[in-house]
């Protein structure tokens, strides 16, 4: 009786540990999907538009799932793009200069992720309701300075449209270089680096994080920072793509984000999960919407698949935790 006991145990988590091996062979079998089934999908324009929009998404699941890993979660930070972008243009027509208007935004950003964090770990309410709350106040605001009506950029400078459109050998995005550079960076910090696994022994069980000389609040503080900090690069990307600051921007962006980092093995109960598994569920996630706009499918049916992948993720991600 044991010995089957032990053998169903040992099914369940082969079945629920599928990792990053599982998520490559699923990327593969889409990716041929969609190859087959659109002539455009396969070609250097559409894969280079593919990895241009992804940047946009990736740069940000970067930093909340190392929030995420931490324990914590963020759902401001969809409101946070079009919060950021105000600042950068605003800044940008006022003087010119692109780089103050990226230091402008991204002293922007930085602030509200001090606001959360501050709330979450010195305050002591709950991430979801402090950054859910976050994120009606940052919407009412923009919808208030802006009037609902975009700031366009009228600096004229070159450097602005390049930085979300520009590509090297007028194939790899700008931005795309600039997403795999981050996410080497915080990969090797996450598996090299005393501070990487202090997040995920914070993130893990932060009551024994403290008994071996950690400070939970301050990894966690400093994750919510992170972010947000994050999340306004990935603004600033959106923004030179679309040309100005949106009130629209970043609708609904949050729960793209929540779902590539969960499909990526990031565990919403927090301390398991590797950057390289949010980045194939992010993949997964841009592709799946990709080819669903070369096969003519409606926004609306996209939205239900999203919202499917969701759903699926976070079972998932429960009887992972239930059997481990």
């Amino acid at each position: 009786m044991e010995t089957t006991i032990n053998k169903k145990k040992i099914f369940i988590k082969g079945l629920f540990g599928i990792g990053e091996l599982g998520l490559l062979i699923t990327f593969v079998a889409i990716f041929i999907f969609f190859s087959i089934s659109s002539r455009y999908f396969f070609t250097l324009r559409n894969l280079s538009n593919v990895l241009g929009q992804i940047s946009i998404s990736l740069i940000s699941v970067i930093g909340f799932s190392i929030l995420l890993i931490n324990g914590e979660v963020d759902l401001s930070i969809g409101s946070l793009q079009a919060v950021v972008a105000l600042p950068l243009l605003l800044v940008m027509n006022a003087t010119g200069s692109f780089l103050l208007g990226v230091i402008a935004s991204l002293i922007t950003g930085a602030i509200i992720g001090i606001i959360n964090g501050f709330l979450v770990t010195k305050l002591k309410i709950h991430s979801l309701l402090t950054t859910l709350g976050m994120l009606y106040f940052l919407r009412g605001g923009v919808y208030l300075i802006t009037g609902k009506v975009p700031i366009s950029d009228n600096s004229g400078k070159d450097i602005f449209f390049l930085f979300g459109n520009g590509k090297l050998f007028r194939f790899l995005p700008y931005s795309t270089i600039l997403m795999f550079a981050i996410l080497f960076f915080f990969i090797y910090i996450l598996k090299n680096t005393t501070y990487g696994r202090r997040i995920y022994v914070v993130g893990g069980n932060p009551e024994v994080a403290r008994t071996v000389g950690i400070n939970p609040e301050k990894v966690k503080f400093n994750a919510f920072i992170l972010c947000s900090v994050l999340a306004t690069v990935s603004a600033i990307i959106l923004a030179s793509r679309i040309g100005s600051a949106n009130h629209m921007a970043g609708i609904g962006f949050e729960f793209q984000v929540v779902a590539a980092a969960i499909l990526g093995g990031v565990s919403l109960f927090g301390g398991i999960g590797t950057l390289f598994g949010a980045f194939m569920g992010v993949l997964i996630i841009g592709i799946i919407q990709n080819g669903l706009g070369m096969l003519n499918v409606s926004t609306t049916f996209q939205l239900v698949i999203t919202g499917s992948i969701i759903i699926f993720a976070v079972a998932l991600d429960a009887l992972k935790k239930r059997h481990a």
